[in-house]
């Protein structure tokens, strides 16, 4: 029930005023001056205030100067039978709702009273909103304990309050977009907007346009002039991910926007000054691309005035346990269900599995069991089926990164891993590579292996 209080020296006014609100359903409550009512506004902390223009003692415009702004500064309706122009042009200045001249028709003040209501439940529920995203983004509610993630977050919490550029590295999955709206949300820049693009998921020839927009008549099919990404992003981040995707052509543009502030949107004339923070993203060997004449070392080093390298999961394996009870908790919700947790051997099983999908996948297998699962601990049986394990003929499941492998010292370490499986037993250790005795004692002393490894196998 939306709360009202009604400041009014004539009584008669006061009790017709709370007689027409309380009978629309408004809780309302009365004060005959200025300095009685502003008590009760900081007790009651009410959604709306009607009050007289002129009282003994503070007047209604005065009253205007003492509102509380917490937790939310009521909306307040000025009431005068001495209207003037003046009056009303300054009762607005000071942030009133409305002013009404007295008489005053019921049907009136009830529409204005509703719209102030109106009003507030926007600006409550404005404010819930960002008090929910900023407790999403916190730094404190990134989850993990291991050390890796902590050297991160040291590294996040310095960059925050700045406006540094910030490079952030790391495998598909791991949560870079997650930093990247962290930075943002913890920042001075936390009310403007957070915007974020994916450079690989947008077309060579549309990319331009998206972050640079275009004026009328720039191209076939520029019909009328189109805001692009930088602008609109104005005062706020700009997070491109997968920047190792972005064309040549747009990466100088880009250095240009770093270097001078400014854009000029496509077909346009004059150059438009931006306060944009960039965020960049990406997986791939930056370094590397720029010694293939993919990426411009100049925008690499722009870019890189901050760098943050993401660990995958494999090396923060630590924190499973602490994700997976956030993911329960999160999908618990989402699906209405009761799960407390997952056995042991389950969580043996993520423990041990290496995790090529980072979080991302993690969060995935945990969604699903706790959606399919019967009772309220996840068994392995609930999440076995989402792991992919080495197939039973012995073809093992590599992803292969975009920088590559290399293939002699994955040989090398495949010889050491057969080698330890078989307690330095080499025929069983060929058989569990499928090779012969003969080319497996070759391989293992062509990488030096041989020696120290334990008993000499005979020869056949």
């Amino acid at each position: 029930m939306s709360r009202i209080i009604i400041i009014d020296d004539e009584p008669l006014q006061r009790d017709i005023l709370r007689t027409i609100l309380v009978d629309e359903g408004y809780e309302a409550f009365t004060a005959d001056s200025a300095e009685t009512g502003l008590k009760l506004i900081i007790e009651l902390t009410p959604d709306v205030v009607i009050t007289d223009l002129k009282m003994s003692g503070m007047t209604g415009v005065q009253l205007l100067d003492h509102l509380p702004y917490e937790p939310l500064r009521p909306a307040v309706i000025v009431i005068t039978a001495f209207g003037t122009i003046s009056s009303a042009v300054e009762a607005m200045k000071k942030g009133a709702f409305d002013y009404l001249t007295k008489p005053l028709d019921k049907d009136v003040i009830l529409l204005i009273v509703a719209k102030a209501v109106e009003r507030m439940n926007l600006l409550r529920e404005n404010i819930r909103l960002h008090r929910e995203l900023y407790d999403k983004f916190k730094i404190d509610g990134i989850i993990g304990q291991s050390k890796k993630l902590k050297d991160v977050m040291e590294i996040v919490k310095k960059v925050t309050p700045t406006s540094a550029t910030v490079l952030i590295n790391g495998e598909s999955g791991t949560g870079k977009e997650l930093i990247a709206r962290a930075i943002h949300y913890n920042s001075l820049r936390k009310t403007c907007p957070f915007t974020a693009i994916n450079c690989a998921a947008i077309p060579d020839n549309l990319i331009e346009s998206e972050l640079f927009g275009y004026e009328a008549g720039a191209f076939t099919g520029a019909l009328h002039r189109k805001i692009g990404l930088l602008e609109s992003t104005d005062s706020g981040t700009l997070f491109l991910d997968e920047i190792g995707d972005m064309p040549l052509l747009t990466q100088t543009k880009l250095l240009r926007v770093l270097q001078d502030k400014e854009i000029r949107r496509l077909g346009g004339k004059d150059n438009i000054k931006v306060n944009v923070r960039i965020i960049a993203a990406t997986n791939k060997d930056l370094e590397k691309e720029i010694s293939q004449g993919k990426f411009r070392d100049d925008l690499y080093y722009r870019l890189k005035v901050v760098t943050i390298s993401l660990p995958s999961l494999s090396e923060r394996k630590d924190d499973i346990p602490l994700l997976v009870e956030f993911f329960i908790e999160k999908h618990n919700e989402e699906f209405g269900k009761r799960v407390t947790g997952l056995n042991d051997s389950a969580l043996k099983h993520l423990m041990d599995y290496h995790w090529p999908g980072n979080i991302r996948q993690l969060s995935s297998v945990i969604e699903r069991a706790v959606l399919m699962t019967d009772g309220s601990v996840i068994t392995l049986d609930d999440i076995k089926g989402e792991l992919k394990t080495p197939e039973a003929n012995g073809v093992l499941n590599i992803e292969i990164p975009d920088e590559g492998i290399n293939f002699e010292e994955l040989e090398r370490e495949l010889l050491k891993k057969a080698m330890t499986k078989a307690n330095n037993v080499a025929a069983r250790a060929a058989r569990f590579l499928g090779m012969s005795y003969k080319t497996f004692w070759y391989r293992l002393e062509k990488f030096g292996l041989n020696s120290g490894s334990g008993t000499r196998p005979p020869k056949d």
